[in-house]
């Protein structure tokens, strides 16, 4: 739904300012295209699962928060 991918899509990025990452860099770190975040960002194209996992590991908190069904963003919180 609208709600949960505004959700995911905030926390998704509050991640990756959270940890002083540009767009590019947070891409790079995911092994997609800067143009391919961006997508996912703007809601153009689906997160895939195995991406979803590498965000939820290079911003240290459970793939839950980021989909919004945790509001912890840290692990063992």
């Amino acid at each position: 739904d609208f709600y949960g991918r505004e959700i995911m899509k905030a926390n998704v990025e509050a991640e990756r300012v959270r940890m002083q990452l540009t767009k590019a860099e947070a891409a790079a770190r995911l092994c997609v295209s800067a143009k391919t975040y961006g997508e996912y960002i703007r809601e153009k194209r689906p997160i895939p699962s195995d991406v979803l996992v590498r965000m939820s590991r290079l911003f240290g908190c459970s793939t839950d928060y980021l989909l919004g069904m945790d509001n912890l963003p840290k692990e063992g919180r």
